[in-house]
């Protein structure tokens, strides 16, 4: 088949749209259990340490390919038929949600107990101490580790090529096949991964910037 690049370049742009909103779904649905690991960790210490640090250490003690055909292969044989799309945001949001518990914790633990002391003394419950005093500063510590491993999880959307959802990698590999040009098509495609990555680099250098400024 001859395909010209004013044809190719086109079609991989669309399937980008694909990563992207899988990138998205991932990392917003990761973010927010994450948050709900965190709290509980740290807002019922007795349980929620041991639990937490389980779910994490699973998740991050197996590989991503192998938690995405777990949920693609063992989520029919509990009955429940699953789309590429919703396996592989099922398996990415979990991914997401272990790593960035983790990074999120590293932060809170950075800020200095006598931040929590003072905000207790002030009668402050766990859930404002969390609100106004804790996670704030976090925030500050949080952005370039959440930016780079967003980042990380733009680029591990890749994998759900292999149960069959036509992002960007997978969209590559089937006009590499039609056009029998590996290298020119893989090459397109790695060009357009970097130019959805590099702008979220930028984005975190300038933001933190920003916040140095506002201190």
């Amino acid at each position: 088949m001859t395909l010209s690049l004013a044809d190719i370049i086109p079609f991989l742009l669309l399937a980008a749209r694909w990563t992207l909103l899988l990138s998205a779904i991932a990392f917003i649905g990761g973010a927010s259990g994450a948050l709900l690991l965190l709290l509980w960790r740290y807002g019922a210490p007795r349980t929620g340490r041991r639990a937490t640090a389980i779910y994490i250490q699973l998740l991050q003690g197996t590989p991503l390919l192998l938690q995405l055909f777990l949920v693609f292969f063992g989520l029919p044989l509990l009955g429940v038929e699953v789309s590429p799309l919703a396996a592989a945001s099922i398996a990415l949001t979990l991914y997401a949600s272990a790593f960035l518990a983790e990074i999120w914790r590293g932060c809170v633990d950075a800020i200095p107990l006598g931040q929590w002391d003072a905000s207790a003394s002030l009668g402050m419950n766990f859930v404002t101490q969390m609100r106004y005093i804790i996670l704030p500063q976090s925030l500050k510590i949080a952005i370039p580790p959440t930016v780079g491993f967003l980042v990380q999880l733009l680029k591990s959307t890749a994998l759900a090529s292999i149960v069959g959802f036509n992002e960007l990698t997978r969209s590559g590999q089937i006009v590499a096949n039609a056009t029998f040009k590996p290298f020119l098509i893989y090459a397109l495609v790695a060009l357009i991964y970097f130019a959805m990555c590099y702008p979220l680099t930028l984005g975190s250098r300038a933001l933190e910037r920003r916040m140095r400024i506002t201190r």
